[in-house]
């Protein structure tokens, strides 16, 4: 999985600045239907780094399972990063 985040730099940086607009944007889930959202998210997060750690599947299905498993988590720490962010300078929504 270390060789697949160095050659996929480029888009895991582009996951991660995607994450800190949407999260600087929109800031922290506050409301039921976002904190669920987070929560859909967070559960796919999850369930595609356990099939990519456990490498449960194989050959270009898994490349994908990985990938998409690095790329999400990117996304979400940046969502993460940027509601952080948001909530520390203060600003309302």
């Amino acid at each position: 999985m270390t060789d697949l985040a160095f050659s996929l730099w480029p888009e895991l940086a582009a996951a991660l600045a995607l994450g800190l607009v949407v999260g600087a944007l929109t800031g922290l889930p506050r409301e039921r239907f976002a904190l669920a959202s987070a929560a859909i998210l967070l559960v796919g997060l999850t369930v595609l780094a356990g099939l990519a750690v456990l490498r449960t599947v194989a050959g270009g299905t898994g490349l994908w399972i990985e990938t998409a498993a690095l790329v999400l988590g990117a996304y979400f720490a940046g969502c993460v990063l940027g509601g952080l962010g948001r909530a520390a300078s203060g600003r309302p929504l």
